[in-house]
């Protein structure tokens, strides 16, 4: 996802939202290692829309506190 679209979400719906894309990390992660995944993008892709809403939270935290 664009960071535009996570900056539009409340910081409660980013929390939601990172904790589903880190469970989907944990996964891709053991497909990836029993050689199940195909589309190994997604673990890149995954990784940096992680680290897209923590950064956008530190941001909402700062512009708060």
């Amino acid at each position: 996802m664009k960071a535009s679209s996570f900056r539009d979400m409340t910081q409660d719906e980013l929390l939601i939202k990172l904790k589903e894309l880190q469970e989907a990390l944990f996964n891709l992660k053991f497909q990836h290692v029993t050689g199940q995944l195909e589309n190994t993008a997604q673990l890149t892709k995954n990784r940096k829309d992680i680290a897209r809403i923590l950064t956008i939270l530190h941001e909402k935290q700062q512009k708060t506190g």
